[in-house]
């Protein structure tokens, strides 16, 4: 049944008057996620369980706020959860690749760190002072003066033996030696060999003897010098623990509630009483009293260097934090996300300790949330893999990619992994969801929960009063002028209109958003204290205008006749169908003539799109279920005997989708029939086999893109765009469209069936089939059928029986097969 849509019924329009405000800046702020609240009870649950496994997929399409709303709600859970742990590293005095992480409470690693500092600091002011003390110069005396002593006491004895046997004990450059004494005097090679050869054996006997007791002396003394040395160990041992250990014992108390820090404290002080001798080399002057310039930093570098193993490397510094941490890692590279090992270079040579452990974004998050988005994830290399890992295993481990993959030679850190408790959210759209579910089978394991980002929400009086709270704290945020009741009407309808249905409101907040910062902008420049309806409007123009200059060119060919439209008289096998172009932020309608060619034939309905590679697969299959449609009606009894060309006229690009399956079935039946069309209706449907006519999407830019044309041209109030009964709901049309229906200079026109469309075109009756079985012969369809059994009667006479018409395979196989 066709349907004269009236004006009203064109847009659903809003009353200002019964908004409850007089501008935004009157209601109060919006709390949570305006129209989501399926996503926000996926949010909460999957935010809320303990289980690791329940990380949160948030899904939806790109410009309706889904980053800023998951921001927004994880931020405000946040607030209601305890502080994460700081994060440090310390040097492992026992394998120093491998350095230890130790966790503290919230603002206890920066106070750990100065305590260290300090610690170090007093005591490389201390230990030297200890060290030139008198007390220690005293003991160290008497442990030097005990060593002079016992080895002067040995080679005492050591002499006295040389001189009973005749030798006199000598020291020299290259070490203690034994010479012949005669007559008091040392002899040299010369009288030596003057004795008599049983003195000079006697001499040599006793020689020998005198090296082993030499020898014996020499183990001694070294004995002597190793026991002082221990002894003196032992001193400065006792000295430095006597510094050390009261700070250490104080530190421990401090940190009792940690012992990993209270165990690394005791490895500290041994460290340091092991290598006393680093501290007893003093501090330099500080460097407020050195001269400007007098100390290099490679100097003060080298003087600070030994002491770095005693730092405290703070990677993660929650001082302050209100809540849980929420870190948003909009660049997630391996190293933003798992932490890095810096590495500093001097004089050519490349070195790294633990100091240079840097964190990511997960250290940062650890205890918290963390938000990422996913397709930035899948593309870095090594991170999905990286990041599954960790929340499998449920701890960091900080690696080098470059080490992994052979391309580092120098030696690294291999830092201790730090336990991992974090909820991840991933933000990407609805097809990389399903496409990880079906390829990884680690993501159902661990994202569990999908959190749905509706693009529409409801158009009831709760749902504005909602959008219009949004509207008011968006422009609390932005420190913009608030919208009055005429802006916020034009707003709703710009609402409605991006949604496609005039029951619903779009919640693509970021076009919404976007649309009042230039409303704003054109405000500015009234001098107007508020966004009115004016500034709304001329921003929507304003937008149309700038990226509207390939529309306008489209247009222009068609009005100086480049693109053939008709758009008044009529024709046979020829219809104006209507599609729609994107290009960017914009969308708009562009009327394209159908044409239809038949005879007889065995080749059924050829799409020519299909044949020349431009149908899109949607299409054809909206042209093959035309063809259904033509056998199901009117090839029951005999075969469809018939050869028909469909094409879209002056189309040089892709055709996909069969929102013109309708009109190319009128054309087509047309053809047929020579009955002929209205050119100045143009028409939008897609259809199924049964001959019902289905919604098609875009029907306000398809509408819209018509009438522009018709205005081109002249309206002269016959022309109009029929369209699928179950698309009146979804109809936002520009006001200037609505004013020209009022007026009766345009129409828009609804149909259920083919028959209702091809009744309205051509002014016929579409036709019923009698008791007899047939069509009336004057109907649209009874000439099809008339049309279609001359065709048939041709290919006979020609020698085209049916049986060669079924076998080729075409819809005439069909039908003989039915037959």
């Amino acid at each position: 049944m066709i349907r004269l849509l009236p004006a009203a019924e064109l847009r659903r329009a809003v009353d200002p008057e019964s908004l409850p405000m007089e501008t935004t800046a009157d209601l109060p702020e919006l709390e949570g996620i305006i129209g989501q609240e399926r996503a926000v009870s996926a949010l909460r649950f999957g935010l809320g369980i303990a289980d690791g496994g329940f990380n949160v997929y948030a899904s939806g399409p790109p410009g309706i706020g889904r980053m800023t709303a998951v921001q927004s709600f994880v931020r405000e859970l946040a607030k209601s959860r305890l502080p994460a742990a700081d994060c440090c590293y310390v040097h492992h005095f026992q394998d120093p690749e491998r350095p230890k992480a130790i966790r503290l409470a919230a603002g206890q690693g920066r106070r750990f760190q100065r305590d260290m500092q300090g610690l170090i600091d007093h005591l490389r002011q201390e230990i030297p002072k200890a060290f030139e003390s008198e007390d220690y110069a005293t003991k160290r005396d008497a442990v030097v003066g005990s060593l002079a002593e016992r080895r002067a006491a040995v080679f005492e004895s050591l002499r006295a033996k040389a001189e009973a046997a005749g030798f006199s004990i000598e020291s020299t450059p290259v070490g203690i030696v034994i010479v012949p004494v005669k007559d008091g005097k040392p002899l040299d090679e010369e009288a030596f060999q003057a004795l008599p050869p049983e003195a000079r054996e006697a001499m040599k006997r006793r020689r020998e003897a005198l090296e082993e007791e030499l020898k014996a002396a020499m183990r001694e003394v070294r004995s002597i010098s190793r026991d002082a040395q221990e002894r003196l160990r032992e001193l400065n041992q006792r000295v430095a623990l006597y510094l050390v250990g009261g700070l250490i014992d104080d530190l421990s108390e401090k940190y009792r509630g940690t012992p990993e820090v209270v165990e690394h404290l005791r490895a500290v002080q041994a460290d340091i009483v092991e290598r006393i001798d680093t501290f007893r080399a003093g501090a330099a002057a500080p460097e407020e009293d050195a001269p400007s310039g007098s100390l290099p930093l490679l100097l003060r570098r080298q003087r600070d260097l030994p002491y770095r193993r005693y730092e405290v490397n703070v990677i993660v510094d929650q001082t302050g934090q209100a809540g849980a941490p929420v870190v948003v890692e909009t660049n997630p590279t391996h190293a933003n996300l798992f932490g890095r090992i810096e590495r500093e270079s001097e004089l050519g040579a490349v070195f790294t300790d633990f100091t240079m452990i840097r964190a990511g974004s997960l250290h940062r998050a650890n205890g918290g949330f963390l938000v990422l988005p996913v397709l930035d994830v899948l593309r870095e290399p090594f991170v999905w893999e990286g990041l599954k890992r960790a929340l499998k295993a449920r701890q960091i481990q900080i690696e080098e990619i470059a080490e992994r993959l052979g391309f580092l030679a120098t030696k690294s850190l291999r830092p201790q992994p730090v336990p991992l408790d974090v909820k991840v959210v991933l933000v990407g759209q609805p097809h990389l969801y399903h496409l990880l579910v079906a390829l990884d089978e680690d993501f159902p394991e661990l994202f569990k929960v999908a959190a749905d980002f509706d693009t529409r929400m409801a158009r009831g009086e709760p749902e504005v009063k909602e959008f219009l709270r949004f509207l008011g704290g968006f422009c609390r945020r932005e420190k913009i002028c608030h919208i009055d009741r005429g802006g916020a009407a034009k707003l709703i309808e710009y609402a409605a209109r991006l949604a496609g249905d005039a029951e619903r409101l779009s919640t693509r907040l970021g076009p919404i958003s976007d649309l009042v910062r230039e409303a704003h902008y054109w405000a500015r420049e009234d001098r107007s204290l508020s966004i009115g309806a004016a500034h709304v409007t001329r921003a929507l123009d304003e937008r149309v205008y700038r990226s509207g200059l390939l529309r306008e060119r489209i247009r222009e060919m068609i009005e100086r006749g480049f693109i053939l439209i008709d758009v008044d008289g009529e024709s046979v096998g020829q219809v104006n169908g209507l599609s729609v172009l994107s290009l960017g932020d914009i969308s708009f309608g562009k009327p394209s003539r159908i044409t239809a060619a038949v005879s007889a034939g065995r080749d059924g309905v050829v799409d020519i799109e299909r044949e020349a590679k431009l149908g899109g697969p949607i299409h054809s299959k909206g042209v093959l279920i035309l063809g259904g449609y033509l056998l199901q009606r009117f090839a029951q009894d005999r075969p469809l005997t018939l050869a028909a060309r469909l094409v879209f006229e002056q189309s040089y690009e892709g055709v996909e989708g069969d929102s013109a399956s309708g009109a190319e079935c009128f054309t087509l039946l047309s053809a047929l029939s020579g009955a002929p069309i209205r050119q100045g209706v143009a028409v939008t449907g897609s259809m199924n086999q049964r001959g019902e006519i289905q919604a098609i999407g875009g029907v306000n830019e398809k509408i819209e893109g018509y009438f522009d044309v018709c205005v081109a041209r002249g309206l002269t109030g016959r022309q109009g765009v029929l369209i699928p009964r179950s698309n009146t709901p979804h109809l936002m049309l520009r006001e200037d469209v609505v004013r020209a229906a009022a007026d009766g200079r345009f129409h828009v026109w609804t149909m259920e069936t083919v028959d209702d469309g091809i009744e309205h075109l051509t002014g016929l009756p579409a036709g019923s089939r009698g008791p007899d079985g047939a069509y009336p012969p004057e109907s649209v369809n009874g000439r099809v059928e008339a049309t279609l059994r001359r065709f048939a009667e041709s290919m006979r006479a020609m020698g085209g029986g049916e049986g060669r018409a079924a076998a080729s395979g075409g819809p005439a196989a069909e039908g003989e097969a039915a037959r």
